[in-house]
């Protein structure tokens, strides 16, 4: 988690975060997590949250987080990663998969773009934080 936030301006709150991970973990409803290994190493995470869509007429994913050590970037790891995750989602009936990436991250906008994901220049996504 703290490599995903190290270039953000948001600054994590471990414990809240261990907090809501161990929710995940106890609760299959809510989502999925995995450890991503290259020969038996930790290079990066990728976490998974499900929810229901009209829309796409059924349940559907969100990426929530998928990282990547800096080690083993630019190796295809989360390309492998996104195809293993898609053809487990799919294989279980959900019927969508969105993520959010930032704009000027391009390359993570080319692996998604790759993968099929397209920007939804209508949509916006926006939050708000129940505090």
């Amino acid at each position: 988690m703290a490599a995903l936030y190290s270039h953000d301006e948001v600054a994590p709150d471990e414990t809240a975060w261990a907090a809501a991970m161990g929710d995940l973990l106890d609760d299959e409803r809510l989502g999925r997590a995995w450890m991503i290994r290259v020969d038996g190493q930790p290079a990066g995470y990728i976490v998974i949250t499900f929810g229901y869509s009209l829309e796409f007429y059924g349940r559907d994913a969100f990426v929530d987080e998928l990282v990547i050590d800096e080690a083993f970037q630019g190796q295809g790891i989360g390309r492998q990663a996104l195809e293993q995750i898609e053809t487990l989602l799919r294989s279980s009936g959900l019927r969508a998969l969105h993520l959010e990436v930032e704009e000027d991250n391009t390359a993570a906008r080319h692996l998604y773009e790759s993968r099929g994901f397209r920007y939804r220049k209508q949509m916006h996504l926006m939050s708000k934080r129940f505090e």
